[in-house]
C-alpha cells in the first residue's frame, strides 16, 4: 500500500470550496480534490495514477 500522507496534508488544509475544483486530469477526464480523495481511500489503480500525477505536477 502506498503512503498518501503528502496528499492528506495538502487536502486537510484546503477550504471546502476548493476541494470541489478540478485538480488533475487522467485519461482526458477531470477530477476534483474530493474525487482524488475517494479514489485514494478506496485503494484503486486510478487513485494511484492520480497521486503520481499530482506529484509529477508538483501540486503535492
Amino acid at each position: 500500500m502506498v503512503d498518501y500522507s503528502r496528499f492528506q496534508k495538502v487536502y486537510a488544509n484546503l477550504p471546502e470550496k476548493v476541494r470541489n475544483g478540478i485538480v488533475v486530469v487522467v485519461d482526458d477526464k477531470p477530477y476534483s480534490w474530493n474525487a482524488v480523495y475517494l479514489e485514494l481511500t478506496s485503494g484503486s489503480k486510478l487513485g494511484e495514477e492520480m497521486y503520481e500525477k499530482l506529484i509529477e505536477m508538483e501540486i503535492i
